[in-house]
């Protein structure tokens, strides 16, 4: 039986008898090769299924080039937004990056386990008393690369490193309309309320003062 052969660019097909077929293979350069036998067939249907295969094998490869294609652009379109930010976006984009900077290098926080080590708690579960008081309220964290950080104007060493008590009290008069990072930025912000003073340089020396101006502010806002 001749070995026949059928071709489109880059796609060869070889239609014939086992050992013809094998003894062609062997000249054959290609990646990849696709075998498809035939218990039962004449040499022209083999033939014209080969002819076939040649045929439909160019397809076939467009349309998987084509959704691999449309995959990767669908994941690129799912990260990049879908309009470009405005300019008033890029600029509060901007403050928010400088505000959180110079929170996270004030040197104003400690991690739980710090707290752990200075207060003394088991070092076997160090956060669990820190995430606790958080829970209740008597003191906020802030997150940052997965970690919460705490204040450590927060916290009295004359009480154990324990939370302060009108840290609690701040925290129930601003409620829900501060996230920590809103509260970060207002304990290291000048006030005028405190004569330009920051609530975390009053919050052990004067903690009816600072609580006093979370209330103005809390009503500042309600009024505004």
């Amino acid at each position: 039986m001749r070995t026949m052969e059928y071709e489109t660019p880059g796609i060869s097909t070889l239609a014939g008898g086992p050992e013809e077929v094998r003894e062609k293979l062997g000249a054959v350069h290609a990646e990849q090769v696709v075998a498809v036998t035939l218990e039962h067939a004449t040499p022209r249907e083999a033939a014209a299924i080969a002819d076939t295969f040649a045929g439909i094998a160019g397809l076939v490869k467009t349309i998987v080039g084509k959704q691999h294609r449309e995959s990767l652009d669908a994941i690129v379109e799912a990260l990049v937004p879908r309009t470009p930010p405005t300019p008033n976006e890029l600029k509060k984009a901007t403050m928010l990056v400088r505000a959180r900077t110079a929170v996270i290098g004030s040197g104003d926080w400690m991690t739980a386990a710090e707290i752990a080590s200075v207060a003394g708690f088991s070092a076997s579960n160090p956060s669990a008393q820190p995430n606790k008081w958080k829970r209740e309220g008597a003191i906020f964290a802030i997150r940052h690369n997965g970690i919460d950080y705490f204040p450590s104007y927060g916290l009295d060493p004359g009480a154990g490193y324990r939370p302060r008590k009108a840290l609690a009290q701040v925290l129930q008069t601003f409620g829900d309309s501060k996230d920590a990072w809103g509260l970060s930025y207002w304990f290291m912000s000048a006030n005028s309320f405190l004569g330009g003073k920051a609530p975390r340089d009053l919050l052990a020396s004067a903690p009816e003062r600072v609580i006093a101006a979370a209330a103005d502010e809390c009503e500042g806002v309600a009024h505004a």
